[in-house]
């Protein structure tokens, strides 16, 4: 089974839009569990434009009492670039899983994955030091094979593709995102061989997951921006329950 992590970043963009509480972060991230989603992602900026460090750690106690309540294994992932901010708050907040990106200043969201080449060296050390606190580590990539054969370098434990591309195209029609998802299948097939897990994300959608799903090796999918559009015409269980569908 694939798993659904649901990012909540938008949540919090709609909420700090007006300031207090509303909408609450931990009562929407109960009602996306309720409806079956594997995980929570979020993307704590430096500008602290939607997920804030308190929402770090609020939500990571949510889902301590969750799993707990339940007797489940809702996995936390937190995205963020590679620096001393981010490490630090990785190591207070002990998600599960860091995912490590890219991030240009003033960029809307992220874009484009990390350029081996020049940043395995970096990476490595940031991955070791979160790896030693028993966080597993995904980098945010693209399908270039010569560029994936270096992950390896990095002692990642996954690659999380970023799959605009392949949604974009998607968009255009079906036979271009089947025509766009072949270069995903043949980047899979090579990180399978290396036995590094798979991870996606950015603008997978119920029309495109059905798709993508066959990816080989593929574990884990991470949404926000598009589920929580979908979300605004039918609800945020429903959306959630049809996300889920497509995906398996």
């Amino acid at each position: 089974m694939v798993h659904l992590s649901v990012n909540v970043n938008k949540i919090a963009t709609l909420r700090n839009s007006r300031g207090g509480n509303h909408p609450d972060l931990l009562y929407i991230s109960k009602l996306i569990l309720e409806a079956g989603a594997h995980g929570i992602t979020v993307h704590p900026r430096e500008d602290e434009r939607h997920i804030k460090k308190k929402d770090v750690f609020d939500l990571k106690e949510f889902l301590l009492r969750y799993n707990k309540e339940k007797g489940l294994k809702i996995e936390y992932n937190m995205e963020g670039e590679p620096s001393s901010r981010f490490l630090d708050l990785v190591l207070s907040a002990k998600p599960d899983q860091a995912t490590l990106v890219p991030v240009t200043p003033g960029e809307i969201t992220s874009d484009h994955g990390f350029d081996l080449k020049k940043d395995s060296k970096e990476l490595a050390s940031y991955i070791r030091k979160i790896q030693d606190a028993g966080i597993r580590v995904s980098i945010f990539m693209e399908t270039d094979l010569e560029n994936l054969k270096l992950v390896k370098n990095t002692g990642a434990d996954r690659v999380e593709f970023y799959t605009g591309p392949y949604a974009h195209a998607f968009d255009q029609s079906p036979e271009k995102g089947k025509n766009a998802f072949e270069s995903f299948q043949k980047a899979a097939e090579l990180l399978v061989s290396e036995k590094i897990g798979i991870n996606a994300g950015h603008d997978l959608d119920h029309f495109n997951l059905p798709l993508f799903s066959r990816l080989p090796g593929l574990q884990e999918v991470s949404i926000g921006h598009r589920l929580m559009s979908y979300a605004l015409e039918i609800g945020i269980e429903k959306a959630v329950k049809e996300y889920l569908k497509a995906l398996n």
